[in-house]
């Protein structure tokens, strides 16, 4: 199946899957998703990620979801995720424009030229780019 928005369609299925609580989330690989994955990991709003090759020879993403609090009263560390730019219309930002999320309890993942960062690391590398999310 081919979607003209795949990083919509990869935070679609992260959120879809937060609302049932599943363990895990999958989805078709590629380097923009992987890195993406990578952020969420290393800021804590996931387990972890993997690649996996199926079946039919495809790269498929694996992404541990995380949640909190006791078995009946679990919430999903992940509270909401927004996808900016569309391929319908790009969405740039100046390193002095990039936004806070939330007051900084939440992060924007941009697309810069020193790669798929957050918010915080384009404020420190002094460079802004495409704001390709905001994950709260």
């Amino acid at each position: 199946m081919i979607t003209t928005d795949p990083i919509a369609d990869m935070l679609t299925r992260i959120r879809n899957a937060l609302l049932v609580r599943y363990p895990t989330v999958s989805m078709p690989a590629s380097k923009m998703k992987v890195a993406i994955a990578k952020i969420l990991t290393d800021e804590g709003f996931v387990d972890g990620y993997k690649v996996v090759t199926d079946e039919q020879n495809h790269k498929m993403l694996v992404i541990g979801l995380k949640y909190i609090g006791e078995i009946k009263y679990q919430h999903a560390v992940i509270t909401g995720l927004k996808r900016v730019s569309k391929p319908g219309r790009r969405i740039y930002t100046s390193v002095e424009d990039i936004p806070w999320i939330r007051s900084g309890m939440g992060i924007a993942i941009l697309s810069t030229p020193k790669g798929v960062v957050t918010g915080q690391q384009a404020r420190r590398l002094n460079v802004g780019g495409e704001v390709i999310c905001y994950v709260w």
